[in-house]
């Protein structure tokens, strides 16, 4: 998005060198998951990669499942990446190659550290909710964490508040004087809001984080923007807060953090430097390579990974722009 001098000199706070208070509207695309779900995409695009260090937002359902297995993703694998579950309705059991088996519910959070090389799978139980509803976010490790060990952790106790006529849950980060216990390797934040009523509603925000709204359920406006659910409304930084209105019951889902600087290159599902790295990956996934270890109890052929494309892997910046 083009930006004027005289934006930046209206909105940029002490300390703050990167401004951008536009705002830019984001409906997504729907992408299969597995044989049985499909997802709607909203990061990364090609008008905005990245939100801080997330750099990766999948919004799924609510889609019925009562007569259909629901979620079934087979064994895969992940590098250099965090992958975040936040479900609304409905059940996923999480397998990973560290041994955990653990199903996640609604208003619980699961958060997986891949580091150098983790698998997992993730499907709906045989008896599962009518119901299945939820957002998968990667966030994008720094150095050196990208290199380290993987981890996972399950958070069943979230901060929650109330605050006006908002309800918040707390995913990552830090937000309205709370703290959530999710560990993560940048400044981030993740919160749910709620919306209790139709009266508009303002946010404290961070000038130096940039921000997106993804509405999960319900109309919603922000910075004079409507959306609606499945679409993700990029805000930029330089905000020191933020007016929501919105249906009672809007369920809304705040990104921020401080902006990525280190260019990535993303393809299927790792998150690397280069297109060597990427590459060496691939071929030690297809190979069966221990540094990505055996799902627990998941007993599924584990996906193969693409070919590789004819051209070679760029990394790009969080603006889309090219590197090497």
């Amino acid at each position: 998005m083009e930006r004027t001098e005289s934006m930046l000199a209206q909105t940029r706070p002490p300390g703050v060198a990167d401004v951008d208070p536009g705002s830019v509207l984001l409906p997504g695309h729907d992408v299969p998951l597995g044989r049985y779900t499909t997802v709607r995409r909203l990061l990364p695009q090609r008008p905005r990669r990245m939100v801080g260090a997330w750099c990766f937002v999948d919004h799924f359902g609510p889609d019925d499942v009562e007569q259909r297995p629901g979620m079934e993703v087979p064994p895969h694998p992940h590098t250099g990446l965090q992958t975040v579950t936040w479900l609304l309705e409905g059940e996923i059991l999480h397998r990973d190659s560290l041994g955990n088996v653990q199903p996640i519910r609604p208003g619980q959070l699961n958060v997986m550290t891949s580091g150098n090389g983790i698998a997992h799978s993730e499907r709906s139980p045989a008896v599962h909710p009518p119901v299945m509803h939820g957002v998968q976010l990667w966030v994008a490790l720094p150095d050196p964490a990208r290199a380290g060990a993987a981890d996972f952790a399950h958070h069943a106790d979230l901060p929650r508040w109330r605050d006006g006529d908002l309800d918040c849950t707390l995913l990552v980060g830090e937000f309205g004087g709370h703290r959530s216990p999710a560990v993560v390797h940048t400044p981030l934040v993740g919160v749910q809001v709620e919306l209790g009523g139709e009266a508009p509603t303002t946010l404290s925000l961070r000038p130096d984080f940039e921000y997106a709204l993804l509405a999960m359920s319900g109309s919603a406006e922000a910075a004079g923007v409507g959306f609606e659910p499945g679409a993700l409304l990029y805000l930029g930084s330089g905000r020191r807060e933020l007016t929501v209105r919105g249906g009672a019951g809007a369920r809304l889902l705040l990104l921020g953090g401080t902006p990525f600087e280190e260019p990535l290159v993303m393809w299927w599902n790792f998150v690397g430097r280069s297109h060597e790295e990427i590459a060496a990956a691939r071929e030690d996934w297809m190979a069966g390579d221990r540094r990505f270890g055996v799902v627990a109890d998941d007993s599924a052929p584990p996906l193969p990974a693409p070919a590789l494309p004819t051209t070679r892997l760029k990394a790009r910046d969080r603006t889309g722009g090219l590197h090497g």
